[in-house]
């Protein structure tokens, strides 16, 4: 599934991976695409079965780390807020979700050198301020996993 068209709810954003749309001003229909993206930019080939399986391992960690956190997943059928002739397009690959103000930060955990970190060693030696050793080639395994926290491009 590279895109969806549900037409009996609103349309509201096709991101890089994921489209989204309106269920009621509290609620949103979140559907995992097969959509592949890299350094921001869609592929044209999508992996079949990817958006179930992202909706599976957010699910997932979503049910098991809601006594940590709260979060905006909200545990009703999708299906449920769809045509039958729609219900296709979302199975196993959709969640309704409360809607919520994202926090636009990525959690970056890079265990080798390259992309936009190769990039930022070749000028300074360092990725995102923590010090690197001289002399490292792109895609490298770094001495040790750093945390690169940044601001989420849509």
């Amino acid at each position: 599934m590279f895109e969806t068209n549900i037409t009996s709810l609103e349309f509201l954003y096709r991101g890089k991976v994921r489209d989204i749309y309106k269920i009621d001003d509290d609620r949103l229909l979140v559907v995992q695409t097969d959509r592949l993206s890299a350094f921001d930019v869609v592929l044209p080939n999508p992996i079949p079965g990817k958006g179930r399986l992202l909706t599976e391992l957010s699910v997932f960690w979503f049910k098991k780390l809601s006594h940590v956190i709260p979060n905006h997943w909200l545990d009703e059928l999708p299906q449920d807020f769809v045509t039958d002739r729609e219900r296709g397009q979302i199975n196993g690959r959709a969640m309704v979700v409360r809607r919520l103000e994202p926090l636009p930060v990525e959690a970056i955990v890079r265990g080798y050198l390259a992309g936009s970190g190769w990039r930022e060693y070749q000028n300074t030696g360092k990725i995102c301020g923590i010090p690197l050793p001289p002399n490292l080639r792109e895609a490298q395994q770094l001495p040790r996993t750093i945390f690169t926290p940044s601001t989420k491009a849509d």
